[in-house]
């Protein structure tokens, strides 16, 4: 069964079930309020009969003519005496000598009752007349309900007649509106099918009109998550063609250099140490892909501790200094106390990654800042290097992996593979950090890291 069709019959029961009970309020409110008029009838007819009646001496009762009343001519009236014998009837009730209503006569208490005599249905007031605590008689005082309940049932008709049309028209009603507001769930559904029929994340849902509602902001959703789909397949597709370009250059090199081994049948120093550079590339390209996996299923641990950022900076100025020995010269700005609660080898792994990068893409002669500030309750890093800078259109996906912004940065035998700087921004953001680039063209790259400082 069909959501839409679901809903409609809810509604349509939801309605059904209002109309009800408010059909069964009304009948029972309308059979109230008309017993209550044949009742107020019976009373006033009663009363008028108690007020022209008498007792002669002998202590029996003396009605006037009951024709002589003023009485309504739906009123039937009956007077029986206390030896249970009828002393007299009005016009209206005909040869009738059964009372009007037996129970009521028999228990002697006033009461309204109703009363079945010759498959008629009347309304019986009973009420004992009484002489100085003594019954000397029983007024019997009845009208037809024929009216009443030919009311009923016409009233109960038409509710129903009313209650059919009404779940019909909700029905129907519920089915349209429905459809149109659920088409786009349709859409939804057709859209992902042929997703999945012809492998194509670029597709979307179309969104009719504002949609300024659930469905609407659930349209906007889906396609939110079709456009992050397309972008990790994508990525992917991206991510897997890079794998295989750095596996193919390092095992074509190795395989090439073994092939010449084996042909002139000996071991080449060369070829060995050519063998064992191209080794440890796969050896860090491995590592580095083994750490992403870790670190995006969780599985990497951290070693939360208090770190001083200011003796790891620099710790890693000494080595760095070494490590750029006369090509590039590595200054120490300006250097703040400053503890943070971190992972001390990742933040160091962090540092030297920047600061490697940057020796590493700055032409010889060029220079390198490090600084490190205490501002308010955070902690600020540079890492400034003289080299060409990044182009604009490369400073966005600079975090990607495998990515290079080839044309600033020539590749050499020594150059990463782009794994670098993403695993630096996992660490970073890991300790609760930030992590910006600013670069222009000809005018260096700046990083900027950020941590919150513990006292």
């Amino acid at each position: 069964m069909s959501l839409r069709l679901r809903l409609t019959l809810l509604y349509s029961t939801f309605m059904g079930g209002i109309l009800l009970i408010f059909g069964t309020t009304v009948y029972f409110l309308v059979n109230i309020i008309l017993l209550n008029q044949v009742d107020n009838m019976l009373a006033s007819v009663a009363r008028e009969i108690v007020r022209a009646t008498t007792v002669d001496i002998s202590g029996g009762l003396n009605v006037v003519s009951l024709p002589q009343l003023d009485m309504t001519v739906n009123a039937y009236i009956q007077v029986w005496g206390p030896d249970g014998k009828l002393v007299t009837t009005s016009p209206s009730i005909g040869s009738l000598t059964q009372p009007l209503n037996p129970d009521g006569l028999a228990l002697g208490t006033t009461m309204y009752d109703d009363s079945y005599l010759d498959q008629a249905h009347l309304r019986v007031l009973t009420i004992p007349l009484k002489l100085r605590n003594r019954v000397i008689g029983t007024l019997q005082v009845g009208a037809s309900l024929a009216v009443v309940d030919a009311t009923q049932n016409n009233l109960l008709g038409i509710m129903v007649v009313i209650a059919v049309v009404a779940v019909l028209l909700v029905m129907w009603g519920s089915w349209v509106v429905l459809g149109r507001a659920l088409s786009p769930l349709q859409d939804i559904a057709d859209t992902v099918d042929q997703i999945n029929r012809a492998d194509d994340l670029s597709r979307r849902i179309p969104l009719q009109g504002a949609a300024q509602d659930d469905v609407g902001d659930l349209v906007i959703s889906v396609n939110q998550t079709l456009e992050r789909l397309e972008s990790l397949f994508t990525s992917q597709q991206r991510f897997l063609a890079d794998v295989s370009h750095e596996l193919r250059t390092p095992l074509t090199v190795i395989k090439g250099n073994v092939d010449l081994m084996r042909k002139f049948k000996e071991a080449d120093e060369d070829l060995l140490n050519s063998i064992d550079q191209e080794a440890g590339r796969l050896n860090r390209l491995v590592s580095g892909l083994l750490m992403l996996a870790q670190a995006e299923s969780g599985k990497l641990p951290l070693n939360f501790s208090r770190v001083e950022l200011d003796l790891l900076l620099t710790e890693v100025f000494t080595e760095t200094r070494v490590l750029a020995g006369s090509k590039v010269k590595v200054h120490l700005n300006q250097i703040d106390e400053a503890i943070v609660n971190g992972d001390r080898d990742r933040l160091k792994q962090v540092f030297l990654n920047l600061v490697g990068n940057a020796i590493q893409y700055t032409p010889q002669g060029g220079e390198v800042f490090l600084s490190l500030s205490r501002i308010g309750d955070q902690a600020r890093l540079i890492v400034r290097d003289t080299g060409p800078g990044i182009p604009a259109e490369d400073l966005p996906y600079i975090f990607e992996r495998f990515y290079r912004a080839e044309k600033s940065r020539t590749r050499s035998k020594t150059s990463g593979f782009g794994l670098g700087l993403s695993i630096t921004k996992w660490i970073v953001e890991q300790h609760g950090g930030q992590i910006k680039v600013e670069s222009k063209e000809g005018d260096g790259t700046t990083f900027v890291i950020w941590l919150n400082v513990i006292k």
